[in-house]
């Protein structure tokens, strides 16, 4: 495969076959984000995609899952989009779900009709960054969208019959608004109801804006306990009617969580305080990564 810098992907998409369809990320302004900051955003050429895929076919006896990299390629319109799906589905008819990034205005973007005219070509599951539910969090970390833009989105993603999986991160509002974030996040959740949820850990690189604030001391990070208070905040302020599969159990993270939510939610709240009470429990924060 011919790859452009880092590439980077969800975590269950960890044994998809990857191909880039544009090269970085079209926003890229991202306070805690370093992922793409060494690439200039662009939208790959069809010709270069598509062989990318009979490179892979070449190679690969089998393929279930395909993610279409990198940062928001979502932002193609559907016409080259279903070239590439089309040109999927005849050179891996196997394939059972293609997998893909999109922002919140790459989704608002589309009509209900295209996202169906998607899901009906392939498209099983949109990622999408909210990282907060708080409009004073979003527009500190430069996230470009609104708290009713990112919940617009996820609702409009589900109603076309795609599954939203959603992000958000933990401590991303330091010390002085994590009781916000973790309200306002877990209100989100209950208002746009996904069908995934992830919550990772903030950790930054050099090279992201956030990552100067908290070397410099503008921004105070939480201590791994005050992480674990913030995410039972989260949970207890999250009540969603149909099933939502959450996950913190990123290598970010602390303690690892997983369940179903309505279901799991007591469970995951009783582990979260057993941590709290027993802090030989958590993660070292040497073995912690994005």
């Amino acid at each position: 495969m011919r790859y452009e810098g880092s590439v980077y992907r969800p975590p269950s998409e960890a044994y998809s076959l990857i191909v880039q369809v544009t090269i970085g990320c079209a926003h890229n302004k991202c306070t805690f984000c370093s992922m793409y900051k060494d690439k200039k955003f662009r939208v790959r050429k069809l010709n270069e995609v598509l062989e990318d895929f009979d490179i892979a076919r070449r190679y690969y006896r089998r393929v279930s899952r395909i993610f279409l990299a990198d940062g928001d390629a979502l932002v193609l319109q559907n016409k080259d989009l279903l070239v590439i799906l089309n040109y999927i589905k005849k050179l891996f008819p196997e394939c059972e779900r293609v997998g893909i990034y999109g922002s919140p205005k790459d989704v608002l973007r589309k009509s209900h009709e295209e996202l169906v005219e998607l899901l009906e070509h392939g498209i099983g599951i949109i990622y999408i960054g909210a990282e907060s539910g708080s409009d004073k969090v979003l527009a500190d970390i430069k996230k470009g969208a609104t708290r009713a833009e990112i919940i617009e989105s996820v609702k409009k993603i589900e109603a076309a019959g795609i599954k939203a999986s959603v992000t958000f991160i933990s401590g991303l509002a330091g010390r002085d608004g994590w009781e916000e974030h973790a309200i306002e996040s877990g209100t989100m959740i209950s208002e746009m109801e996904p069908s995934y949820v992830g919550l990772l850990t903030l950790l930054t690189e050099p090279g992201a804006e956030l990552h100067r604030d908290i070397i410099e001391g503008r921004f105070k990070t939480l201590s791994p306990i005050e992480v674990l208070k913030e995410t039972e905040l989260l949970l207890k302020n999250t009540n969603v009617t149909k099933t939502c599969v959450f996950r913190s159990n990123h290598a970010s993270n602390y303690v690892s969580l997983r369940g179903n939510l309505p279901q799991d939610k007591e469970k995951m709240l009783q582990q979260l305080r057993l941590v709290m009470n027993h802090a030989d429990l958590l993660k070292d924060d040497r073995f912690r990564m994005l």
